[in-house]
């Protein structure tokens, strides 16, 4: 500029170059707006469809005589849940909490501020589609003894109260995230919160009839299509990487495309070595391996990797993924014993391996200023905190509709099955039910 000032019509020259930075400016902030904008939307429609490999996955996990229903509930949960999250979840996650413990109540508004990096709508949208990913853990867990109007109220109240609440207290800026605790894309926020509600249900509700029938063991009580949950499980795998890799939020700057690459390299290490590890265990334990427990050794290691999927190199992404897999082969048999029925053994693979993956961050990712024990004291004040909350205030749910009209269905109604007492339908007709 000082060299302007000698130059003849300088002060042209300089409102030119003035202009012109302005209008880069303005390029840049598009170029971002669209870019992120667009980042949101693909991770949406992506994490969307983890709805249908859930719904996949369970219906293969359950008896045939209960395969409708299990998928009605699973299209009901997404239903319920972007209406829930757009009438009271999302402002109560978002809006207002300043270091507290929830925002405000009402509806969301579709206005996006001036000066934005993104649409406010795509954001919703982002953020509405994980909403359901909680119920459909709690889906999986209670199929086949619970009846589908109280599990739909439940449902409406974890989507609505329950996980928007929590979510505010680290990714609305609430108390946890002012303390630093760190869970990038919901190993706790998102897949514990489904797995304790999935707990409370599972022990408000009790096992199915037979299956710890006589103290003599367990009953197995095989799913109707197998490969239908192989196919569930290769679409929630998919899905995972708009779970995660969206969630960088961000996709408007080389720094941070880079970041989403690396995001989806780390989860699918992290899912590859749970799937083989669960493979190697199940065969050294079995002498067989099982496919069960193979396809949750993959879900496995995508939810321990979920708290931090970028900070890890890949090889420890590989480690984190394959220590999901291990909790899943060693936890599943665990409830049993227990006595705790999990149909689709959804409480080893999202509570057990999301407190794992959010204890682990410490090991690769700490706030400025912390050192390994200091984040790993935070992060387990957080799991503590989210599950103690989650946990108690399902169980009170449970609890009173329990209480009033009943969450289990009949003895009768559970041996010919839910599809033909609550649908009256059957998922496979024409073949003999089992």
């Amino acid at each position: 500029m000082l060299l302007l000032q000698s130059v003849p019509n300088a002060p042209d020259i300089a409102a030119r170059l003035a202009e012109l930075e302005k209008q880069l400016a303005a390029v840049q902030h598009t170029s971002g707006f669209v870019d992120n904008t667009f980042l949101f939307l693909i991770s949406g429609m992506v994490v969307m469809f983890m709805a249908a490999g859930f719904c996949m996955l369970e219906t293969g996990l359950v008896r045939q005589k209960n395969a409708a229903t299990i998928a009605l509930k699973n299209v009901s949960i997404y239903a319920l849940a972007g209406l829930a999250y757009y009438i009271i979840g999302y402002r109560l996650m978002y809006d207002g909490v300043d270091g507290g413990f929830f925002g405000h109540f009402g509806p969301w508004s579709a206005s996006t501020p001036e000066g934005e990096s993104y649409s406010s709508s795509s954001d919703w949208f982002f953020q509405m589609a994980f909403v359901a990913t909680a119920a459909s853990v709690v889906s999986g867990t209670l199929a086949e003894r619970i009846k589908l109007w109280p599990f739909l109220f439940f449902s409406i109240a974890l989507c609505a109260l329950l996980y928007p609440i929590t979510g505010a207290w680290v990714w609305g800026g609430g108390w946890l995230s002012e303390l630093k605790f760190s869970d990038f894309a919901g190993s706790t926020l998102v897949h514990s919160v489904g797995g304790w509600a999935a707990l409370s249900g599972a022990l408000f509700l009790g096992a199915r009839k037979g299956k710890y029938a006589g103290g003599k063991g367990v009953s197995p009580m095989p799913g109707s299509n197998l490969p239908l949950a192989a196919l569930g499980t290769f679409i929630l795998w998919f899905g995972w990487f708009g779970f995660n890799g969206g969630s960088q939020l961000a996709a408007g700057t080389i720094a941070d495309i880079d970041a989403v690459a690396k995001i989806f390299v780390n989860t699918n290490a992290a899912a590859a070595a749970g799937l083989v590890t669960a493979l190697v265990l199940t065969q050294l334990i079995y002498k067989k391996a099982d496919l069960t427990l193979v396809l949750n050794g993959a879900i496995g290691g995508l939810v321990s990797i979920t708290a931090e999927p970028l900070a890890p190199m890949v090889w420890q992404a590989m480690m984190i993924g394959a220590v999901g897999g291990v909790i899943v082969v060693l936890a599943v048999p665990l409830l049993d014993r227990l006595k705790i029925d999990d149909v689709v053994g959804a409480i080893p693979a999202h509570l057990f391996c999301g407190i794992w993956g959010t204890l682990i961050v410490a090991w690769t990712k700490q706030a400025d200023g912390f050192g390994f024990i200091q984040q790993l004291g935070v992060q387990a004040l957080g799991v503590v905190a989210i599950g103690a909350f989650t946990f108690a205030l399902s169980s009170l749910l449970w609890f009173a509709l329990k209480s009033t009209v009943g969450i289990r269905c009949p003895e009768e109604d559970e041996f010919i099955g839910l599809d033909k007492a609550e649908l009256g339908l059957e998922a496979y007709p024409e073949f003999a039910q089992g």
